[in-house]
């Protein structure tokens, strides 16, 4: 790792009473202030995963599954009906960089899974196979939600690494 890589980015840090004034607006907001991040974000996935738990007791409930669709950060702040969100958009482009790649390749991850589920689930006939399918997504997604709630709230990166390993 290059010393440049290992120092961390300043332009986002403010101090004094313009700091805490800062912060308090995001703790208000339910936005973690140390991070930039909200966890609201992650009913976007949750939501998929509640779908996806549903398929093997109802395999029609597939269908509720494909109408989910991927939303970055902002287009989910966007579309939803959080009260401050577009601070939360404003917090998340303010996070420190390296927190926001790690949780951006986590997200990301969990994007692609859900949506090469989803385009898997289009292709096959059988419910057995989609059972399968949504099983297995659970599986993978479940942990990466885990791991973006620890980033959003301050949590090891070492832990990330653990579960992107697997």
């Amino acid at each position: 790792m290059s010393s440049t890589a290992s120092q961390p980015a300043r332009t986002h840090v403010q101090t004094g009473p313009e700091a805490a004034a800062w912060a308090e607006r995001l703790r208000v907001a339910n936005i973690n202030p140390r991070t930039g991040l909200a966890t609201d974000y992650l009913n976007h996935f949750n939501e998929a995963v509640m779908l996806l738990e549903m398929v093997p007791d109802m395999p029609e409930c597939a269908e509720d599954f494909l109408t989910w669709s991927p939303l970055s950060y902002a287009e989910h702040f966007t579309a939803s009906n959080f009260k401050a969100r577009d601070l939360a958009i404003e917090a998340y482009e303010k996070a420190d960089p390296n927190v926001r790649a790690q949780f951006d390749h986590i997200t990301d991850t969990m994007t692609s899974i859900l949506t090469a589920v989803g385009s898997a689930m289009r292709e096959v006939e059988k419910d057995t196979t989609r059972v399968r399918l949504a099983e297995q997504a659970t599986l993978w997604v479940k942990p990466l939600i885990a791991a973006c709630g620890g980033i959003i709230n301050g949590g090891a990166e070492a832990d990330v690494d653990t579960i992107m390993a697997n």
